[in-house]
C-alpha cells in the first residue's frame, strides 16, 4: 500500500519502523520543521525526521498545511492512505480528502475525553 506518514516525536517511530518493516511504500514522511534546542539552541531535527532519513523516506517538513501549494504537493504523492500519529499540526480537509482511502490516526490518549494531551 502507497502510504504518507505523518509524524514528530519518539511515540510516532515504532509505527513508522512497523509500516516500513510490513513492506509498505512510504512515498514521503511528514514531520515537524527542525527546532532550536538544547544549551547551543541548534536546530534539531524530529525523532521521524531522523528515523525517516536513516531509511531512504523522503522527509517533507512544511511550517503549515493551509497553503494551497502544500495541500497540492500532498495530494501529488496521490497516496492509498495517510497515517498519523503526534504530528503535531491540525490537517485541513482537502489534506484530509486527499488519499483514497482516507487518514488514520493513532492517538495515545483517550478520545475525545483526553484531546489535545
Amino acid at each position: 500500500m502507497r502510504l504518507v506518514f505523518m509524524g514528530t516525536p519518539d511515540f510516532a517511530c515504532p509505527t513508522l519502523r512497523a509500516l516500513i518493516a510490513a513492506g509498505h511504500e512510504i512515498a514521503a514522511v511528514y514531520t515537524q520543521p527542525p527546532r532550536a534546542a538544547g544549551r547551543g539552541m541548534k536546530e534539531r531535527r524530529s525523532p521521524v525526521h531522523e528515523l525517516a532519513c536513516a531509511q531512504g523516506v523522503p522527509v517533507r517538513t512544511p511550517a503549515r498545511l493551509k497553503d494551497p501549494a502544500a495541500q497540492a504537493e500532498f495530494a501529488a504523492l496521490a497516496a492509498d492512505a495517510a497515517i498519523v500519529v503526534a504530528y503535531g499540526l491540525i490537517l485541513p480537509q482537502p489534506v484530509l480528502d486527499a488519499p483514497r482511502l482516507g487518514c488514520f490516526n493513532l492517538h495515545a490518549s483517550l478520545l475525545p475525553r483526553w484531546r489535545g494531551a
